[in-house]
């Protein structure tokens, strides 16, 4: 399955899921294993709760049971949501669902698409079953299943895999994912919202939810892989004095780690602000452009014209910036939306003009060499960046990719106290950068 073009019903059995364990009165904790964004916003609808990214090139391994364990703790049901298939990793199994479950020793249910489902299946079950030892799977969840008679074919299926069937989630029409290049509006939320409850309730009536959670009960936490290494790997700094830290958070800028949040907490106060919404310019030590999609609100951030003026003023007067993702577009001279359409003035701050591209999406794993440290992130966006004058006032370090070649299309940018770049850093394990 291709990971830009996810499969949408795995997404709504994934949602319908999480909405049917919160239905039955429980606390449900979710993970995303990778770095979307997207995923882990769904996930926060369905459930109530902030997801966490769970990521193994981003995290050691301890790290990550470390991650699991904290933010598990407290919950009656953590749900691992897998990024592609099982086995799909940035190099062969690493950084796959596989490798994630064999770190946290939890079993794993397969979603499977039943739409185009033949006997051959029962092979490809056989095989996952006994692919990789250490790895347990605990069962079967169907998706796209248009009969209760096809599903009974389906259990035939699994009895001649030797798997467990727990149910599934039946065809609907009515059962839509909404666009992943969108902005989660309130209008979409309450969609989603809509959509995890009508999920739920045809799961609540096809999916064996009992023996489920029976056969996915385990001991937590999870046990620490020796040698534990967390203890010995860079510490984020913490800063001399308590910083204000004011972040954007509204439909256009949404696109931020839990941990990175809570990195930001222990740094000092955090507050939020909404550039669509017109709220004041804030008065903070750091200001945070978090990723998103604001070039779907081109219009309403060019008529926060004051707030613009004195996002750059505050710039050009030594105040620190940090901009990621979709967050550079509020820096930049302007953005154009469409071919041939307006461009909609920004701040200015940073000489680059935007260029939206619907259809081509500029994806992947980033890093970055700066001051003796590594910088993980990953970039997901939908638009083209050009220079609009000189750039030599900007101190840029070079963006790579996870193969170590220069990603040619991506930046990284200080401009005084601003810094810009197109990809999402990780900064919870690798600290913010030295203003």
């Amino acid at each position: 399955m291709n990971p830009l073009f996810p499969d949408t019903g795995k997404s709504l059995l994934a949602l319908g899921l999480m909405r049917a364990l919160v239905r039955r009165g429980m606390s449900v904790q979710t993970f995303e294993c990778g770095p979307d964004f997207s995923d882990a916003a769904c996930h926060a609808v369905a459930t109530g709760n902030a997801s966490v990214n769970l990521d193994m090139w981003y995290s050691s391994r301890t790290r990550v049971q470390y991650l699991y364990n904290t933010y598990g703790e407290g919950a009656d049901v953590c749900v691992i949501d897998g990024a592609t298939g099982l086995f799909d990793g940035y190099r062969k199994w690493q950084g796959s669902g596989a490798e994630m479950v064999q770190a946290l020793s939890v079993p794993i249910i397969l979603a499977v698409n039943a739409r185009t489902a033949s006997y051959s299946l029962a092979p490809v079950l056989y095989g996952f079953r006994h692919f990789r030892q250490g790895l347990r799977i605990a069962g079967v969840l169907f998706y796209q299943v248009y009969s209760s008679s096809q599903y009974g074919f389906l259990r035939e299926i699994c009895a001649d895999a030797g798997v467990e069937s727990l149910g599934y989630l039946p065809y609907s029409d009515k059962l839509r994912m909404p666009s992943r290049y969108s902005a989660l509006t309130s209008n979409i939320k309450a969609e989603l919202d809509a959509l995890a409850d009508r999920a739920a309730e045809l799961m609540e009536k096809t999916v064996d939810f009992g023996k489920l959670l029976n056969l996915t009960t385990r001991i937590f936490p999870c046990a620490y892989s020796l040698p534990y290494t967390s203890e010995t790997e860079p510490r984020p700094r913490v800063y001399s004095k308590k910083m204000s830290i004011a972040v954007a958070s509204d439909p256009a800028f949404h696109f931020f780690y839990r941990q990175n949040l809570d990195y930001l907490k222990e740094l000092g106060n955090v507050s939020f602000f909404s550039p669509v919404y017109g709220n004041d310019f804030p008065e903070a030590d750091l200001i945070y452009f978090p990723g998103g999609y604001p070039e779907l609100f081109a219009r309403q951030l060019h008529r926060w014209k004051r707030q613009l003026q004195q996002l750059r003023e505050y710039a050009e007067g030594g105040g620190r910036i940090l901009a990621e993702g979709g967050g550079v577009i509020l820096l930049a001279n302007s953005v154009t939306v469409r071919q041939g359409g307006t461009a909609y003035g920004m701040s200015g701050i940073l000489p680059l003009d935007i260029i939206v591209k619907e259809a081509r999406l500029c994806a992947g794993y980033r890093k970055v060499e700066l001051g003796g440290r590594t910088l993980k992130g990953y970039e997901c966006r939908y638009f083209d960046v050009s220079p609009s004058g000189e750039c030599t006032a900007l101190t840029l370090a070079p963006v790579q990719t996870l193969k170590g070649a220069v990603a040619p299309t991506s930046f990284f940018y200080r401009y005084k106290n601003v810094m810009a770049s197109t990809a999402h850093f990780y900064w919870a394990d690798s600290g913010l950068p030295d203003w």
